[in-house]
C-alpha cells in the first residue's frame, strides 16, 4: 500500500510541477505570437487530445512522468511560406528569452501560491522548546539550557524548529560562532548565546543541524505504544501489532518509547524478551532487532515498529496565520528564502562543502512525497512548493538543454547582435546532455544506495 501512494504521490507532484512549467512556457508563448503545435501533459503516445481554434493540440500521454510545449520552429521542420512570422526561431531575441524564462518563474509562481495558501489556512507547529543539551557540546559551550525557547538564530527570529533547521542548514561551512538568541521559561528577556563550530555540517551526510549542536528538541513522556508494525519486519514476525505497549525488556521496566528504542539500537541481532500489554493482558515475546548499519558505519538494531502519536499539550503549540494581505509578503519571504537557499546548496556542493550524495532522484523524490502525503495536506503542500523552488532553480542554470543554457545563448545574442553559431550550439547541446545524463545517474546511485 505504501508503494503505491509513494508512486501516486510523485506523479501528482511531477505532473503538476511540470504542467505548471510548461503551461508558464506555453502562455507567453500565445502572447508573443508564436504558434504552439501541441502542449502534452506526459510523454508518448496521447490517450487523449483535442484541437483548439488556434491549431493548438492538447495531449495527455501514457508515461505521466513529464511534459512538453512543441512550437512552430523552422529549425525543427519546414513552415509555410504564410505562417513563418509564427515561428519561435523569427521572434525578437527577448521575446524567445520571456519565453524561455516564463517556464522557471511560472514555477516559483506556484510556490509562492502555496506558501500563500499556507500562511491563510495557517499552520500548527511546535515552540521550539531546548529539551535537552548534551554535555560538551556546542549548545553546552556556548550557554543554552533545557527548558530555553530559542527565538533567533543567526539574527533571524524564528517561530519553529523548521525555521531553526533552515537558518542552521544555510551555515554550512561556517567556523567560528553561531548566534543563537533564547530566552529561560517564564522570562521575557532574551539573551543571546555564542556557540562555537568549526567547519559546520561540511560534508555531513545528511545534514544534522540539531544532533551536531548538541540540542534535543522537548518532548512530551511518549508511551512505549506502538502505532504501526511493518510487514515482514522483526517487530511483526515476533507477532506484536498496533497497539501493543511494551512493559518490559529482558525484565527491566521500560518508562517510555525513547528507552525502548535506546535498548532496541544497543542489541543488533540479540534476542529481547518483551513483556507487552494487549487488551488488559500481559504477554512474552522474544524480539530480535535487525542489524542495520548507518552511514558513519555504526550498526544499530531495527525493528520496523513506530510509536502511536501523543497530543501535545496546547501551552506548547503555535499557530501561525495571516491575514490574505499580509500571506504575501510572507510567502514572497518564504519563496526567496528557500530560493537561495537552495542556490547557497548548489554552491556549496561544487565547492565541496556538501556531499554530492545528498543528491535526491525519483525513488527518493516519490518516498518523500509519499510521507508527506501521509502527513497531511499541509506537510504535502509545503514539499510541494520547495520542489517547485527547485526545479525552478535548476532549469535556470546557465547548462545548455537546461532553459538556462537557451537563456544564456540569447543573452550572448542580445549583447552581440548576432546569434551564437550553431557549431557551439551544438557542442554545448553534447555537453549539456552529458552533464545533465551524470547527474541524473548520480542521483539515482544515490537513491538506490539509500534503499540499500
Amino acid at each position: 500500500m505504501g508503494l503505491i501512494q509513494n508512486v501516486l504521490a510523485v506523479i501528482v507532484v511531477l505532473g503538476l510541477l511540470i504542467t505548471f512549467h510548461e503551461f508558464g512556457h506555453f502562455w507567453v508563448a500565445r502572447r508573443c505570437g508564436v504558434k504552439v503545435l501541441r502542449f502534452s501533459v506526459g510523454f508518448g503516445k496521447p490517450l487523449w487530445s483535442r484541437v483548439d481554434r488556434h491549431g493548438t493540440e492538447f495531449a495527455v500521454a501514457a508515461i505521466p512522468l513529464g511534459g512538453y510545449v512543441k512550437m512552430l520552429d523552422e529549425r525543427e521542420a519546414p513552415v509555410p511560406d504564410d505562417e513563418r512570422h509564427l515561428a519561435f526561431n523569427r521572434q525578437g531575441v527577448w521575446r524567445r528569452i520571456a519565453i524561455v524564462v516564463a517556464g522557471p518563474l511560472a514555477n516559483f509562481l506556484l510556490a509562492l501560491v502555496a506558501y500563500w495558501l499556507l500562511f491563510v489556512a495557517g499552520t500548527t507547529t511546535v515552540v521550539p522548546v531546548i529539551g535537552e543539551v548534551a554535555p560538551d557540546s556546542p549548545a553546552a559551550r556556548g550557554g543554552l539550557a533545557a527548558g530555553q525557547e530559542i527565538t533567533a538564530v543567526r539574527g533571524a527570529s524564528v517561530r519553529s524548529w523548521e525555521d531553526i533547521n533552515l537558518e542552521l542548514v544555510s551555515a554550512i561551512g561556517a567556523s567560528g560562532e553561531l548566534t543563537v538568541s533564547a530566552r529561560d521559561e517564564g522570562d521575557s528577556r532574551v539573551r543571546e548565546h555564542r556557540l562555537p563550530v568549526q567547519d559546520w555540517l561540511v560534508r555531513q551526510d545528511p545534514p544534522r543541524p540539531l544532533d551536531t549542536l548538541g540540542v534535543t528538541p522537548w518532548r512530551p513522556q511518549i508511551p512505549a505504544v506502538l502505532g504501526q508494525v511493518v510487514d515482514g519486519e522483526p517487530a511483526a514476525e515476533a507477532g506484536l501489532a498496533a497497539g501493543d505497549e511494551i512493559l518490559a525488556v529482558d525484565g527491566e521496566p521500560v518508562v517510555d518509547w525513547g528507552g525502548f528504542v535506546q535498548r532496541v539500537r544497543g542489541r543488533p541481532g540479540e534476542a529481547l524478551s518483551l513483556s507487552v500489554a494487549r487488551d488488559g493482558e500481559r504477554r512474552s515475546l522474544s524480539l530480535t532487532p535487525r542489524p542495520r548499519t548507518l552511514d558513519d558505519g555504526t550498526t544499530i538494531g531495527h525493528v520496523g515498529a513506530g510509536v502511536a502519536s501523543v497530543p501535545w499539550p496546547e501551552e506548547y503549540r503555535r499557530e501561525i496565520r495571516y491575514g490574505p494581505l499580509a500571506a504575501v509578503g510572507q510567502a514572497v519571504s518564504r519563496t526567496g528564502e528557500m530560493t537561495v537557499l537552495t542556490l547557497d546548496a548548489i554552491r556549496k556542493m561544487l565547492v565541496g562543502l556538501i556531499s554530492p550524495s545528498n543528491l535526491s532522484g525519483p525513488i527518493t523524490i516519490a518516498r518523500i512525497a509519499g510521507d508527506s502525503a501521509r502527513s497531511g495536506l499541509e506537510s504535502f503542500v509545503s514539499f510541494l512548493a520547495y520542489l517547485s523552488i527547485s526545479l525552478g532553480v535548476l532549469n535556470l542554470l546557465p547548462i545548455p538543454v537546461l532553459d538556462g543554457g537557451h537563456l544564456l545563448y540569447y543573452l550572448v545574442e542580445a549583447v552581440r547582435g548576432r546569434p551564437v553559431s550553431e557549431r557551439t550550439q551544438a557542442i554545448g547541446l553534447r555537453v549539456g546532455l552529458a552533464l545533465v545524463g551524470t547527474l541524473m545517474l548520480m542521483a539515482l546511485y544515490f537513491d538506490l544506495m539509500r534503499l540499500w
